[in-house]
Formats: structure tokens, sequence, C-alpha cells
């Protein structure tokens, strides 16, 4: 006699914001999924794997719970009926399985309704692990749904909030040399001057998390926490990065270090991604400056220390093969 498969038990979830901005904006917002890390406080990376006209498979890395969680999905984009499908191809435990929907709902001339819908099973169905997942949906959803009304609601001065740029650094030595300087972070205060202190924890390998204390020329000392997700390669590779504490005339900043061949050396990239605040900037820079006085004082700074760091690289590396 066969014994009949017990079918996990499948748990759903509505999260729910009003916009005060048009329902096009809002559904852009959701549908860009590589501005996520900069716009959505919990999430840290997102890697395109594949992509085509209305459909996307992405790997996501995430904060949930305050641990990091990593999970491939696929997404189906619907501009015309303004949602947003999404299914995890893989996850992580205690989620043995999830899907849901983005949904965007027009009320009226510059107001709409945003849902974010889960369905989900838990590993072995345990109710500590179904609560796991309910807790972190709460928070998750909850932060992404606010991020979103907030970055829509910006309309216009979004642009002027946020910008990148990318310094880069020739290097006669090997790429593996300047991974390796780049991601022993642990021992940045040894060789970099304007890092004063720094923790770093990494239970997965390639997943780092850390805290840095950084000086400047007026002798004062910022702290800022990061995670890192790290992809070494042949030619030496990336480490993407997210700042989850970030310096008072910031909202966000994320950025890369990126290693490439090129001639008998490599090309370190250092690019950075950032948010400003507004309403920091006087009490920052004092009284009557200006957003892109804060734009031109945080571009300095981040170029000024990583182009620091990339050139230390550099000394590291040629040395090492000279």
């Amino acid at each position: 006699m066969a014994v009949p498969v017990q079918q996990p038990v499948t748990y759903e979830t509505t999260h729910a914001v009003e916009v005060a901005a048009d329902a096009e904006a809002v559904y852009a917002v959701v549908a860009d999924a590589r501005s996520w890390p900069l716009r959505f406080l919990p999430n840290v990376h997102v890697e395109h794997l594949e992509e085509s006209d209305g459909f996307e498979r992405i790997r996501i890395w995430a904060t949930a719970n305050g641990a990091v969680k990593s999970w491939t999905s696929v997404r189906t984009l619907d501009p015309e009926a303004l949602r947003v499908t999404f299914r995890q191809e893989v996850s992580t435990p205690p989620v043995a399985a999830m899907g849901g929907e983005w949904i965007v709902t027009r009320l009226a001339p510059g107001r709409s309704r945003l849902e974010l819908r889960h369905d989900f099973s838990a590993v072995d169905d345990a109710p500590e692990n179904v609560e796991w997942i309910r807790a972190a949906l709460d928070r998750n959803s909850g932060q992404e749904l606010d991020n979103i009304r907030q970055v829509a609601e910006l309309g216009g001065r979004l642009a002027e909030l946020e910008f990148s740029f990318t310094d880069t650094v020739h290097i006669e030595g090997d790429g593996t040399d300047v991974f390796d300087f780049l991601n022993r972070a642990d021992l940045w205060p040894e060789r970099l001057p304007h890092v004063a202190a720094l923790d770093l924890t990494e239970d997965e390998p390639g997943v780092q998390v850390m805290r840095m204390d950084t000086s400047t020329k007026d002798g004062s000392v910022h702290t800022t926490e990061s995670i890192r997700v790290c992809f070494p390669d042949a030619a030496g590779g990336r480490i993407v990065y997210k700042q989850t504490t970030v310096p008072l005339l910031m909202t966000a900043h994320t950025g890369a270090w990126t290693i490439k061949a090129s001639g008998t050396g490599v090309d370190v990239s250092s690019r950075h991604d950032v948010r400003l605040r507004t309403d920091t900037v006087e009490r920052i820079l004092g009284e009557g400056a200006t957003v892109a006085d804060a734009r031109a004082y945080v571009h300095k700074a981040l170029s000024t220390n990583s182009t620091a760091t990339m050139n230390l690289a550099r000394a590291y590396a040629e040395e090492r093969r000279g």
C-alpha cells in the first residue's frame, strides 16, 4: 500500500503602502532590480544571470533577520498591468520555496497603492522556521515598501541626489595579488593609513561583514559598516559591497572593486554609487551649503580614499611580481 506524500503547507502574506506618486513611477522603481541595493535597505547585491523582454533571472544577496542570505529568482515584468511576479528557483533554508507578486494600483493622479504578496513554505514545516520567515518578510517588506515610496515620491529630485563615478588605476602586477590585497580587509589597518580600525567576519566564504573606522585629514574618525560579496576569478575578480551604516551626508552607498587584465598587468577600478541626504547638508558643511556642495564633498572623499587604496594595492602587487 502506497504511503501518501504529505504536501508542504503554503503560507501567504500581504504588505502594502500608499504612495504619493503616479503608478508608472512606482512600477519603474520595482522593475529596476539593478538599483535595489542602493534603494532598498535589505538588499546588498543583485546579479543578472539572464534577461529577455519581460523576463529576468537574478541572484540576490540581502539581509534577513540580521543574517546575509542569497537566492536565485525568476521575474516576469508586465508594465501594462503594472505587475511583477517572482519565484525563487534556489531558496536558502529555512525557506523551502517562495514566490509572490508586486502589484501597483492607480488610485488617483499622483497617487497609487503598492502591494507586495508572498507565498512560501518552510523547511520541514517547522513552526520555528515559519516564524523566522514571517518575521523576515514583515521586516524586509516593510522596509522595501517604504524605500520604494520614498524613491518614487522624490520624482525629478532623485537625479540630483543619486550619482555614480569610477576611478581606475593600472597595475603592472598579477590580478590575483591585487584581489588578495582588497579581499584581506582584515589587514587594512596595517596596510592603509586612513583605516584606524577594522573588524571583519566571514562566516560564509566570500561573504564578509565588516565594521571600519576611517580617519580624515582633520583628525576626525567616522565609522561605517559594510557587507561585501567577493567573486575571485583567473584575472583577479570583483568585490561588491554595500555600506549598511553610512556617513551622515549619505542615505545609501554601494560600490565595487573590479580587476581586469590589461596589457602585461591589470586595471583595477573602484565604482561608487551614492544617494545623498538633504537634511544634514548644512549641519555637516555649514550654513548655505547645497546638495551640489555635498555631492562634490562626498565624491572627493570617496575618490581620495579608494584611489589611495588602489595605489597601495599597486605597490603590493608590483613588489610581489618584481
